[in-house]
C-alpha cells in the first residue's frame, strides 16, 4: 500500500511508524486508520524488525478525529457506523496483540482517538509537554473501544474520573496515573534518545521470548489463579523447548 498519511522506516531491527497529517495534527480519519493498519501488519511479518514505534510528525502526537470526517459521521446509517468502529476497532487490536513490543513516542498532545492510540502501546514514552486526555464525552461521544484496552492496562480507580469527565492532563499526571511509562524532560532529541535505549534494549532479547511473554500478558489478563498457572506451566515448559532458549543457556554456561 502507498501510504498518503503515514511514513514507515525500518533499520537496525526497529520499525518506525509517523502519523503525518501535521496540518491536520494527525487527525484520524478512515484511511489514516486502514493505512495504520497496514503499516503495523507490515512491521509484524518484517522478520528484520524487533519493535514498533510509533510517532507524530509535527507539533502534535494525534489530536483525535479529523473535523471534516466527524462531519461526514452525520450521514453514516447504523451499518456504515458499524462497519466504521469495527475498523478502528481492527486496528487498535493489531497494535495492542502486536507479538513485537510497540512504543508510543509523544512529544505532543494525545486527545481522544489519539489518547487510545498511546494506550494500545505497551509502552508510552512521552515528554513533559504532551497532554493526553479520553475527550469523547465533551461531544456526546464515548470511548467506546479504547475503553475494552484501557481497563486491560489501568484500574477504573485511576481513570474512571478521566472517561467520565473528559479533562486534559498534562504528561506528569499521566504519568501518574500509569498512562505514561517512562516520562521525559528535554526536547525532542531527548525523547528519540530514551525511545532509541527501550527500542535498542528489546532488540537484544530474545524475540521468541518477547512474544511469548507479550501473548502471555494478554492472555493472563483476568485469569483464575489455577487456570493462570497451569497455562503458566506449559508455556514455561514451551519456552524451555525453543531454539532461542537453548542457546541462550548454552551461552550463559559457556561464560560461568
Amino acid at each position: 500500500m502507498a501510504y498518503t498519511r503515514l511514513e514507515t522506516t525500518a533499520s537496525d531491527g526497529i520499525g518506525r511508524i509517523w502519523l503525518n497529517r501535521p496540518e491536520k495534527r494527525n487527525a484520524l480519519d478512515r484511511t489514516l486508520v486502514e493505512e495504520l493498519q497496514d503499516a503495523m501488519r507490515g512491521m509484524i511479518a518484517n522478520d528484520s524488525v524487533r519493535v514498533v514505534v510509533l510517532g507524530g510528525r509535527g507539533p502534535t502526537f494525534c489530536a483525535g478525529a479529523d473535523l471534516a470526517y466527524l462531519r461526514s459521521m452525520a450521514e453514516f446509517t447504523v451499518l456504515d457506523n458499524m462497519d466504521d468502529s469495527a475498523a478502528l476497532a481492527a486496528t487498535l487490536k493489531t497494535i495492542y496483540q502486536s507479538p513485537k513490543p510497540v512504543i508510543a513516542r509523544v512529544h505532543g498532545p494525545a486527545i481522544a482517538g489519539g489518547c487510545g492510540l498511546a494506550t494500545v502501546c505497551d509502552m508510552v514514552v512521552a515528554s513533559k509537554e504532551a497532554s493526553f486526555g479520553y475527550t469523547e464525552v465533551r461531544i456526546g461521544f464515548i470511548p467506546a473501544i479504547v475503553m475494552a484496552f484501557l481497563l486491560r492496562k489501568a484500574t477504573q480507580a485511576r481513570t474512571r474520573e478521566l472517561l467520565l469527565s473528559g479533562r486534559i492532563v498534562d504528561a506528569e499526571e499521566a504519568y501518574e496515573r500509569g498512562l505514561v511509562t517512562t516520562l521525559v524532560d528535554g526536547d525532542a532529541a531527548a525523547l528519540d534518545t530514551a525511545v532509541d535505549a527501550i527500542a535498542e534494549a528489546i532488540c537484544k532479547a530474545s524475540p521468541t521470548a518477547v512474544a511469548m511473554t507479550k501473548q502471555m500478558l494478554a492472555a493472563l489478563d483476568g485469569m483464575p489463579l489455577d487456570s493462570a498457572l497451569d497455562y503458566a506451566s506449559r508455556m514455561n515448559a514451551l519456552a524451555r523447548m525453543t531454539p532461542d532458549c537453548r542457546e541462550g543457556i548454552a551461552r550463559f554456561l559457556d561464560k560461568a
